[in-house]
């Protein structure tokens, strides 16, 4: 059940070109959250802009009664937020949608975010790693950008495993090209040591990287779940804002999101 709080700033910082991680206190949020969900934010005091800016979670601390925030300036709302500072508050809604689901059965685990879309993948990783199961798992991290400066918390991600891939569009860090070549790469080399029938790739980035990855997942035979990045208003499915369809007609990324099974959607 989502609530509406103001959340005290206890970490605003810089961490790229055009890139901010919040770090938040909320207890309830903290310890009602899944990776994959989102909360939105107001973003000034004012009604300008009217609405709330969906955020993903970008690591839940719930033993911190905590959350961090990793965004991209990309118009006024983001802009503004910039400008709140440590001690302040700022108004949350949330938890809000639907997270990754982590299936015990699948022992390799293979993440895939392009650009600020590796925002919830860290608080995926950071559980994953943190699961017991009867036997080893594996945990892989694909991460793309355009260039290295916009390659995001890559030092958090090897803090969690050592198999951190990267690439870079323009070959400034890692490998070069997209991250949907990397991931094919990636598949084509582990193919004699992985059992890819027992793992699941989870993505988020730009549409048109998830629908490259969504089809390889598909050639492969390989479970997939991607989380989806929309414009809305609400984040409750109440506007019919975020509409996406899917194979059973059309759902809400707020609320039947964001994260889908990728076999879902049409």
């Amino acid at each position: 059940m989502p609530i509406q709080e103001k959340c005290r700033i206890l970490n605003h910082q810089k961490i790229g070109p055009r890139h901010f991680k919040l770090t938040l206190a909320s207890s309830y949020i903290s310890s009602h959250a899944q990776p994959g969900q989102f909360v939105q934010v107001k973003c000034s005091e004012s009604r300008d802009p009217l609405l709330r800016r969906p955020l993903s979670l970008h690591r839940i601390l719930k033993e911190h009664g905590t959350f961090e925030l990793l965004y991209k300036v990309v118009g006024k709302g983001t802009e503004l937020l910039t400008r709140y500072f440590v001690g302040e508050e700022i108004d949350c809604l949330g938890p809000l949608g639907k997270g990754f689901t982590i299936d015990p059965k699948k022992k390799i685990h293979i993440l895939v975010g392009g650009g600020v879309g590796v925002a919830p993948l860290l608080s995926l990783a950071e559980q994953i790693a943190q699961t017991k199961p009867s036997s080893p798992l594996a945990l892989y991290v694909l991460m793309g950008a355009k260039t290295r400066d916009e390659v995001l918390c890559e030092g958090d991600f090897r803090k969690i495993t050592d198999q951190v891939l990267v690439a870079t569009d323009d070959g400034s860090y890692g490998r070069k090209g997209f991250i949907s070549d990397l991931l094919l790469e990636f598949i084509e080399n582990q193919l004699r040591t992985l059992d890819f029938g027992f793992s699941t790739i989870y993505a988020c980035g730009p549409k048109e990287m998830l629908k490259i990855i969504t089809e390889i997942a598909f050639q492969k035979k390989i479970n997939c779940q991607i989380s989806l990045e929309e414009r809305m208003a609400c984040g409750i499915g109440a506007c019919l804002g975020c509409a996406v369809k899917t194979k059973k007609g059309h759902k809400m990324v707020c609320k039947d999101g964001p994260v889908f099974d990728a076999s879902e959607l049409a």
